[in-house]
């Protein structure tokens, strides 16, 4: 098939579909035409960002090399949730560039009279999908719940989530379905370079603001078991991108559990964390977490540090988290911040078949990394990675190294499954 047209914006951000230049991509080796098997339709509920300080390159037809357009802007698509990005926008920087706000900038194209971008669905679940959600519906369902939990800050905390950043996952504990929130710690033990709610890279804000109070345990409780009556396969999840690292409040994490394991054994539990201190999370397992998801962008230590700036814990302490779920009985995700051109680099891979073995994860969340990614190649320097295979080789790769592991994007309801893991364990 013919390769898609260049896609750029003109000075007043207008889009243009180039009538002579193709679409290029950056594979984080070379500027080159995308793959068949790379490409798909822009997804629903998908954004468009200009990239201001960014000529677009395209690949002259004639040549079949690339060439950078002066007098036009690169513009990059923000895939929706569940898809992940496999290559990024070809674009050549200029010396006064701004640095790009916190999103995952993915190529774009047009062929047969639509985008189309470098990107792969991993997750079949479409809780974030925006054709999924009604701002007004939203903010019925918060006055009520409000009204009914007047005394409750987390719920005013969801709130202001819910209608004033335009959370999903907010959204959707007012809408009765999916996946709960339950943001509680205010301070964090990483630096991480594409930090969302605190510091992040050179000088752009963060997206929205962090947590400024750590809720009492039986706020937690109120929030979760409501959610848990309401919900089919529900699952409530400690760290969000609105906090910190929720293990340095273990202790309130752990008084929420029991209290919620007091009046219910439904629902999964689950922690999305840095996994910085193996012992708390195994206090926390002990008093009924379910599953686990550990952050991390690279299992080398030099790049896991160069990007999340550890305070305190190396990504041994991270790894030995995951073993302390596994063994309790409960279920391990990766939250794995991809990067084309790094994630998918041979090195990296190999380093990460030894991780997720290490950790015994039971899953890998395919996430893009959102950040500038000059920002994030600055950060990682001259590491040499070797060839790159492609994401999609890289999972490929990963899959057929360790029997069972899954691919996918979301936290799964795994109650039942944990349920059965412990309940073989203590008969033997």
């Amino acid at each position: 098939m013919t390769t898609p047209a260049m896609v750029a914006t003109d000075r007043r951000g207008h889009l243009i579909v180039h009538p002579f230049y193709r679409m290029a991509v950056f594979d984080g080796r070379e500027v080159r035409p995308p793959r068949e098997d790379e490409l798909a339709p822009l997804p629903p509920g998908s954004d468009l960002w200009r990239m201001p300080g960014r000529l677009p390159v395209g690949i002259n037809p004639e040549t079949g090399g690339p060439e950078t357009l002066g007098g036009l802007e690169a513009v990059a698509g923000f895939a929706s949730p569940a898809w992940l990005r496999l290559a990024l926008p070809a674009c050549d920087r200029e010396a006064d560039a701004p640095v790009l706000p916190l999103f995952a900038y993915a190529p774009l194209g047009w062929r047969n009279g639509r985008l189309v971008t470098t990107a792969l669905r991993v997750d079949r679940s479409n809780r974030q999908d925006p054709r999924r959600f009604r701002m007004r519906e939203i903010a019925a369902a918060s006055r009520a719940l409000r009204r009914r939990m007047p005394h409750n800050r987390l719920v005013e905390h969801l709130d202001h989530c819910a209608r004033v950043y335009g959370c999903r996952a907010a959204q959707n504990f007012f809408l009765a379905r999916e996946e709960c929130p339950l943001p509680t710690s205010p301070t964090c033990n990483s630096g991480c370079a594409g930090c969302l709610s605190l510091d992040p890279a050179g000088d752009v804000p963060a997206p929205h603001q962090r947590i400024a109070f750590v809720p009492d345990p039986e706020e937690i409780a109120e929030v979760a078991l409501l959610h848990i009556s309401r919900v089919p396969r529900p699952v409530v999840s400690f760290g969000q991108g609105c906090e910190g690292e929720p293990l340095l409040v273990a202790p309130v994490l752990v008084e929420a559990i029991r209290l919620i394991r007091r009046r219910t054994r439904a629902g999964t539990i689950h922690l999305n964390t840095n996994g910085s201190r193996p012992g708390s999370v195994a206090a926390l397992c002990e008093a009924g977490l379910d599953s686990i998801r550990l952050s991390i962008n690279s299992f080398r230590p030099e790049a896991y540090g160069a990007y999340f700036a550890p305070r305190g814990y190396t990504l041994d302490d991270v790894l030995e988290s995951g073993r302390v779920v596994a063994a309790s009985g409960g279920f391990v995700s990766v939250n794995l911040l991809a990067f084309p051109g790094v994630t998918d680099a041979e090195a990296e891979v190999e380093a990460t078949l030894g991780g997720i073995r290490e950790c015994r994860a039971d899953l890998i969340q395919m996430r893009n990394l959102n950040i500038d990614p000059d920002v994030y190649r600055e950060r990682l320097g001259t590491m040499d990675l070797g060839p790159v295979m492609g994401l999609r080789a890289a999972m490929v790769r990963m899959r057929e190294a360790r029997a069972g592991l899954r691919f996918g994007y979301f936290n799964p309801p795994v109650r039942t499954l944990v349920l059965r893991r412990r309940r073989k364990r203590r008969n033997g």
